[in-house]
């Protein structure tokens, strides 16, 4: 049972991981591209969401929001994203302005809460790791966001570095890890390179690997995930989580639980 999806380049909405799929619980995942001056109209129905601007401009209006102008990065690999949170049953509007993708992060969502523009003032910044597990994330929808179940952010990993050690979050056990879906949305710069998704279990019931190409998608319904990038080339993650604790914590693989503590003294240094 292949995890990846392949990069489908479609004008419009592309449904890239469906509600369940591959035993997923709550986390769903849709790209929309758009050329300029091309309207999209839609509703969040019984989901909330986060509109994550990949490339371009737009405008996103609704009934109590309006916001124009949004987007100021040519691609991925050039600066912190401009997004929008939108709670379930909102009707929205986007006009692209020029040439747009837009990844959609969604759960099933029964909370009623606001809209709210994100921008990237307000992604926080952090260099996770040390050596050759080193790489920056964003995060765009944590603690601060009211949302129901949706953990959002990115992940620049340099050349030759890995998003390591291998952790899971497949159990509520607090404070040790936490019940969460995940989907990984891979960039490459250059286009052309390519890096390495390891999915395996603690049982190696699944024990795979797969060769990520620029535009892939990983499911991770559970298990242990880390990610490398080739010697040459710099990968990008779209990352989000869904679930009941909206906690940024997990479990180590025991085979990897010293380079926790490895990694702890040094960045204490």
């Amino acid at each position: 049972m292949s995890l990846k999806k392949k990069y489908q380049d479609n004008q419009g909405l592309t449904h890239v991981v469906t509600h369940g799929e591959k035993g997923l619980k709550k986390a769903i995942f849709d790209l929309l591209k758009l050329e300029a001056g091309k309207i999209y109209r839609s509703d969040t129905l019984t989901n909330e969401s986060v509109f994550v601007i990949l490339s371009g401009s737009c405008s996103f209006q609704g009934d109590g929001f309006n916001y124009n102008n949004l987007g100021i990065r040519k691609d991925v690999f050039s600066g912190k994203p401009t997004s929008v949170y939108l709670p379930n049953h909102t009707a929205y509007e986007i006009t692209a302005l020029t040439d747009i993708e837009i990844g959609i992060c969604s759960s099933p969502s029964t909370k009623q809460t606001k809209p709210v523009l994100i921008t990237p003032e307000d992604v926080l910044e952090k260099d996770l790791g040390v050596m050759n597990w080193t790489r920056k994330a964003y995060f765009i929808v944590d603690g601060r966001i009211d949302s129901e179940f949706l953990y959002v952010g990115e992940t620049l990993i340099p050349p030759g570095k890995w998003a390591f050690p291998p952790h899971r979050h497949d159990h509520d056990n607090m404070p040790a890890e936490v019940d969460m879906d995940e989907i990984y949305h891979f960039r490459l710069n250059p286009s052309t390179g390519f890096g390495i998704q390891v999915s395996y279990t603690d049982d190696k019931s699944r024990d795979d690997s797969y060769t990520l190409r620029n535009g892939d998608t990983t499911i991770l319904p559970d298990g242990y995930h880390p990610v490398g990038a080739s010697p040459v080339d710099t990968l990008y993650m779209l990352w989000m989580m869904a679930g009941e604790k909206r906690l940024f914590i997990s479990k180590a693989d025991d085979n990897y639980s010293w380079v926790v503590k490895y990694e702890n003294l040094l960045k204490q240094k």
